[in-house]
């Protein structure tokens, strides 16, 4: 789930700017949907000064929209909306916006593009996305493959195709400056939310491989919260807490059998209860795994409420 920092939880006291320019050529807008998944709110992105692209839009809200739109010098343009994944705080707007500024929307693909086999079959059999809102009626106006570079005079961005935390979750890569947009992938606040048959665990861990192998890795700008600045360290810290995960897992089936939901309650002893449904569906992602790789099982067909027992 998203486990918040130490010392990062408040809101009040860490909420920055609804603007910032983090670079000349590059500028944050903060949606204004903040909450215990989303942060202070949903980070929007635009990149360039004349040719501008605008990187995930963010829920359909008319003054983010007008916001985003006040940034933009008298001679430029948005030249392309790019949508890293399918859920509401991300993609929601994404054709509205599209359509005021008449450019296309990219993603890699709807709402179920990029679910491997397993997680199609789980989603056939009435298990459904957990607690972040899945946006089932978006279509990107064109469609991204994995290795594809978009570019104009101004900037150029490779499409990374990163499951874990969605499907068909995107990472892009800015290659002139060492910068990539890791949306919920890699955030320095939290860690990503792995929700079945959204989520899959691990999917995630390969793409924290290749994000460790790619060679733009000098900052992350994140979907939420505040720029990376040591991104392979944070990477290195978001395998250590699953593979912790995994190992707590473990012992509580070693304990007793459970549900998802009875393992997260006894694993999560202090997180918010408002966030004990995300912790269960994290649970429910690491047990799919554990069974994939032969370390426990569970009766019956797969399902919410199934109990897991060790191998």
């Amino acid at each position: 789930m998203r486990a918040t920092k130490k010392g990062k939880a408040n809101l009040a006291h860490s909420q920055p700017e609804s603007v910032t320019s983090l670079r000349g050529d590059l500028k944050r807008v903060i949606a204004p949907n903040p909450s215990p998944m989303t942060y202070w709110g949903t980070n929007t992105y635009l990149l360039g000064t004349h040719e501008v692209a605008v990187i995930d839009p963010g829920p359909s809200d008319s003054t983010h929209f007008h916001r985003i739109l006040r940034q933009l010098a008298p001679d430029a343009r948005i030249t392309h909306v790019f949508v890293t994944h399918a859920h509401l705080d991300h993609s929601a707007g994404a054709a509205e916006f599209a359509g005021r500024v008449n450019a296309p929307a990219l993603a890699y693909g709807d709402a179920k593009a990029g679910r491997s086999a397993d997680m199609q079959a789980l989603s056939e059999t009435g298990l459904v996305g957990g607690s972040e809102g899945v946006d089932h009626n978006f279509m990107p106006d064109q469609r991204l493959a994995d290795g594809e570079i978009v570019e104009t005079q101004e900037w150029q961005l490779e499409t990374i195709w990163t499951p874990g935390h969605m499907g068909n979750h995107l990472c892009f890569a800015e290659l002139q400056t060492g910068s990539m947009f890791t949306a919920d992938l890699v955030m320095d606040w939290a860690t990503s939310l792995v929700s079945p048959p959204d989520g899959d665990l691990g999917a995630f861990f390969r793409s924290l491989d290749r994000l460790e192998a790619h060679p733009v890795n000098k900052i992350y700008y994140p979907g939420h919260g505040d720029p990376v600045r040591a991104p392979l360290d944070r990477v290195a810290e978001l395998r250590t807490h699953r593979q912790t995960r995994h190992s707590q897992i473990l012992a509580a089936l070693r304990d007793a059998p459970g549900s998802a939901h009875d393992l997260a309650s006894r694993i999560y002893t202090e997180v918010d209860p408002r966030l004990l449904p995300a912790a269960a569906r994290n649970v429910l992602a690491h047990l799919i795994e554990m069974k994939a790789q032969s370390e426990a099982r569970h009766d019956d067909v797969l399902c919410e409420t199934s109990i897991f027992r060790l191998i």
